[in-house]
């Protein structure tokens, strides 16, 4: 096996659509691959035991994973195959590379077939394509069968059969070999399969959504059921195509800046292509704007390599005032034009968003690998002179809305990571609306009346977001419950509020102190307050839907009855709007950029 640590790997890996690219020890490609959920699929190399030799052969060459997030799957796909083309890595499977691209056929007929055709179109029907890989042709083909019931078998075997085969017992074809479909409904889900090909996936779902509601109103509940799914099969295989529209030679580069650490995503797109991601950690102070990190990583990138390949644009995350002194060295350096671009739309705007995703992910994940965390934690015991290394840190949390739906968290933190499986919510029950201070003490006296029981593990120090107040309710609690002795730390946010400018109380409000901002120890202070925030906020905003019982739409501004009526019928359902993407969801009538961005971030708040 190699030295690749998996598990931390896989404590801070996304659960979204994208793709994830393999290397050795020499930093060598070895696979490319797409996941409809990277962190599930990922960890399925990691297995201790079921692995095929070939997947055992791969995990322990494994030096390095990186990952790329994609808006869909069906980008995470048209990615993989860019990437595998270019870079034709050892352990995927490789196509001769003939430029013959895939189509997909419909024959003539009066009952045609869906097949995958490649060479001379000599049959007669409609081609639709070309498409990126067979693999993608699959997929849309396998959920059109889903939805329309077009047979795809072959024509001999088509015109042989004597009784339904299996795909028309599992509701896969309407069985037109044995004449169990009438020629004019047959006729209608092609024409339906045709429209989805061509591309007028949205005109399609219109009509759709209004034979739904036809079939509803006649009270035939069973075809409207049918439509509805019909429906949802289409919104999933629709493709965007964000990560290959658009053309030119471009450059997007995305800059986040974090406690501890920066990150820049750069996105390389040539001809309208994506041709691969990369991520860069440049070391910088605490008080780095994103705008500063930005304008120097251009700066060493661009201008340090005569041989580095220069796009005729760069698409940016921030702005910087010294942007023309960087374009005037490039011309005088390179002899070459370069437009530097912040707003943009379209396309381009989700290439940036990604290139933004990507750097957030990647800096995320960095800050939480064992390795960082390990000299945190250390940082950390000689901040507060401890005699060793703590090895189990407790934050609590408290979130409400205006008193509605008390929650309060408790995340737990080892120098391997955060502990999940030992994350707790508590639902604060009997004490006025607002009262933080009874919120907290409720909850650790939950929380530490079974440790003082002997029941589970003390913490080595126990964090407690907010001020002397909640210093206090902690110590009290602790007291009355007898609990052995154990480090207790008040965070509280400086006047300013700005990460960096914390007071921090050790035990007791006398003693007050502060670190300075770029310490490891506040790094790894700050990282575990904000995880305690998040899952407190996480666990109110559930618990408070629950109370409600209203859709999740209800709660955002600009969405009365009539428009979320609109929008259910337009996706065919809540479930079905949940898995859209934020693009999909703009493109629904009547809804613009900003409110999709509203209804995104309700539908995914958790």
């Amino acid at each position: 096996m190699s030295g690749f640590d998996s598990s931390a790997f896989l404590a801070s890996c996304s659960g979204r659509p994208g793709v994830y690219r393999m290397f050795d020890a020499e930093a060598k490609l070895l696979y490319v691959g797409k996941a409809k959920n990277l962190k599930k699929r990922l960890a399925s190399y990691f297995r201790k035991v079921g692995q095929a030799p070939k997947t055992a052969a791969l995990v322990a060459r494994i030096a390095q994973v990186e990952t790329t997030i994609t808006a869909n799957e069906t980008e995470a796909l048209l990615l993989e195959q860019t990437l595998i083309k270019q870079w034709r890595p050892p352990y995927n499977i490789l196509l001769r590379d003939d430029k013959s691209y895939p189509y997909v056929f419909l024959s003539s007929g009066d009952f045609p077939r869906l097949s995958i055709h490649r060479g001379a179109k000599k049959e007669m029907g409609r081609y639709f394509g070309p498409y990126p890989s067979a693999g993608a042709i699959r997929e849309s083909l396998s959920l059109l069968q889903k939805a329309f019931f077009v047979r795809q078998c072959e024509d001999s075997y088509y015109r042989n059969r004597t009784r339904p085969c299996l795909q028309y017992q599992i509701k896969r074809c309407k069985a037109p070999c044995v004449n169990l479909v009438k020629p004019e409904e047959y006729a209608e889900d092609v024409r339906h399969s045709v429209m989805f090909l061509e591309g007028r996936s949205n005109a399609l779902a219109e009509e759709l959504s209004k034979n739904m509601e036809k079939a509803a109103m006649a009270l035939d509940f069973e075809r409207a059921a049918e439509i509805r799914d019909q429906i949802g099969i289409l919104r999933r295989v629709q493709d965007q195509q964000s990560m290959e529209g658009g053309s030119g030679n471009v450059d997007i580069v995305s800059a986040v800046v974090s406690p501890g650490g920066a990150c820049v995503h750069l996105i390389s797109v040539r001809s309208g292509r994506v041709l691969g991601s990369k991520n860069f950690f440049p070391q910088v102070a605490i008080e780095e704007s994103v705008s500063d990190v930005l304008q120097a990583f251009l700066e060493q990138y661009y201008l340090s390599s005569m041989e580095r390949d220069l796009p005729a644009e760069l698409i940016v995350n921030a702005v910087h005032e010294d942007f023309g002194t960087l374009i005037s060295a490039v011309v005088e350096l390179r002899d070459v034009e370069l437009i530097i671009t912040h707003r943009v739309r379209g396309t381009r705007a989700r290439w940036q968003q990604l290139a933004l995703t990507n750097a957030e992910q990647a800096l995320g994940a960095r800050l939480a690998s064992r390795q960082h965390l390990a000299a945190r934690f250390q940082a950390l015991a000689e901040a507060l002179e401890m005699d060793e290394q703590p090895s189990r840190l407790e934050c609590f949390d408290i979130s409400h809305s205006s008193g509605e739906a008390t929650v309060a968290s408790c995340v737990v933190f080892g120098p391997e990571g955060p502990l999940k499986s030992d994350y707790r919510r508590y639902n604060i029950e009997g004490v006025t609306a607002g009262d933080d201070y009874a919120a907290m003490h409720q909850a650790l006296s939950r929380r530490f009346r079974k440790a003082a029981e002997g029941e589970g593990k003390l913490p080595d120090i126990l964090l407690v977001d907010g001020g002397k107040g909640q210093l206090n309710m902690a110590r009290e609690v602790l007291q009355e419950l007898a609990v052995p002795d154990l480090i207790l730390l008040g965070v509280a946010k400086g006047v300013t509020r700005k990460p960096g400018l914390e007071t921090l109380y050790l035990n007791d409000a006398a003693h007050e102190f502060t670190l300075p901002g770029d310490s490891p120890a506040l790094h790894l202070i700050q990282q575990v307050r904000d995880e305690a925030h998040r899952f407190a906020i996480t666990g109110h905003r559930a618990r408070r839907g629950k109370a409600r019982t209203t859709s999740t739409l209800e709660g955002v501004a600009g969405i009365g009855p009539k428009r979320r009526r609109e929008l259910l019928k337009h996706f065919g359902g809540l479930q079905e709007l949940s898995r859209a993407s934020l693009d999909e969801i703009a493109k629904a009538p009547g809804i613009s950029k900003k409110l999709a961005e509203s209804i995104y971030a309700a539908l995914h708040s958790e």
